[in-house]
């Protein structure tokens, strides 16, 4: 994109001049016509440099006022303005016409094709003041305090001050076609829109700071003393996994190596008949488990030959208090086992011969 220059009064407060004009070789047919028809004198209008004279002086001249568009604004503040039920009386007394007007400074009919036009001087206060007395109360009233609020609002005022002596509204050079005499014209073809959006596009809203973030640091959980509790908050759904080793058993519930039927009745007639009938084959005994401890001898048999385990001496303490109890010990004899304890004379003849 080229390169677009504007002339020296087309910057930030600078006096009003002359328009810097540039034309093309050959001037098209609607600038000859249009300057014909603004012409009360009629002038003659067969060159290039003929066209850039009476353009010149046309735009040049004191009265060459553009009206650009025309601002709808509020005369007071929100706070102050009168309210009532009709509109009509509402708007008023409530609102003022803006006619925002400027001059040509500067025309270009070979590269660009545009024409450029500068805010006046009386256009620039008006916005200014509205600006300062009215939008900026609005805005103020509209947003919380802050401690740095008023020199926000005060840059926001210095800030539009720039950018209204700054504006320049850019458009197509046949915008021309709207020149009246004297030089004052009027934008046609809906460019008026374009001025009211470039215009109110210059009113920034007041922000606030954006908020401070601030770390928030939790405090740590205090752990309960109790670790059962403490594991069954961390692992709700693990199960206790059961030890590999058995659980420790008293003495006196470790039952003796050597084999003994189970009662399931004490009737004299079963218990007698069953044991009767069975024969103890010479068999060779397991070796005692090394959780016994020393055994009870037996009277008539050499103490290294066997031994009973711990839990028979607890047994052989235990007082036989049940009847039922006292009823089968007398049932289960077996040749001398009563009062569940061990017969002189039991498993004698299996030992004798083993050894």
């Amino acid at each position: 994109m080229p390169l677009q220059l504007l002339p020296a009064s087309a910057q930030a407060f600078a006096p009003r001049s002359a328009p810097n004009i540039v034309l093309n070789t050959k001037v098209e047919s609607w600038l000859t016509q249009t300057l014909k028809r603004i012409n009360k004198v009629k002038r003659p209008l067969n060159s290039v440099p003929q066209h850039f004279r009476c353009l010149t002086e046309t735009l040049g001249g004191e009265n060459a006022i553009w009206s650009l568009a025309s601002l709808i604004l509020p005369k007071a503040p929100d706070v102050d303005l009168r309210k009532d039920s009709n509109p009509l009386v509402e708007a008023l007394f409530n609102y003022q016409l803006i006619h925002v007007e400027a001059y040509v400074v500067h025309v270009d009919m070979v590269s660009q094709n545009e024409v450029a036009f500068k805010l006046t001087t009386d256009t620039i206060d008006t916005l200014i003041e509205y600006h300062k007395e009215i939008y900026s109360l609005d805005v103020s009233a509209a947003t919380y305090t802050w401690p740095e609020k008023e020199a926000q609002l005060k840059k926001m005022q210095e800030e539009f001050v720039q950018a209204a002596n700054r504006f320049v509204f850019r458009t197509s050079v046949r915008a021309l076609e709207g020149l009246e005499e004297d030089g004052a014209g009027e934008l046609l073809e809906g460019r008026s829109e374009e001025v009211k959006n470039s215009i109110m596009n210059m009113f920034l809203p007041l922000l606030p700071p954006p908020p401070r973030i601030v770390d928030v640091i939790h405090p740590a959980p205090i752990l309960p003393n109790n670790p059962a509790a403490v594991a069954g908050h961390w692992w709700p759904g693990v199960q206790p996994v059961p030890s590999s080793h058995p659980a420790p058993v008293d003495s006196w519930k470790v039952l003796p190596s050597t084999p003994s039927p189970t009662a399931t009745s004490c009737s004299d007639n079963t218990s007698n008949a069953y044991w009767q009938d069975v024969s103890m084959p010479t068999v060779q005994l397991p070796s005692p488990t090394p959780s016994f401890s020393q055994p009870t001898s037996f009277t008539s048999a050499p103490a290294h030959f066997y031994s009973s385990p711990q839990s028979a001496a607890p047994i052989l303490s235990m007082p036989a208090a049940h009847p039922l109890v006292q009823h089968c010990a007398t049932d289960f004899n077996m040749g001398g086992f009563g009062d569940f304890g061990w017969h002189q004379n039991m498993f004698q003849p299996q030992y004798a011969a083993i050894i």
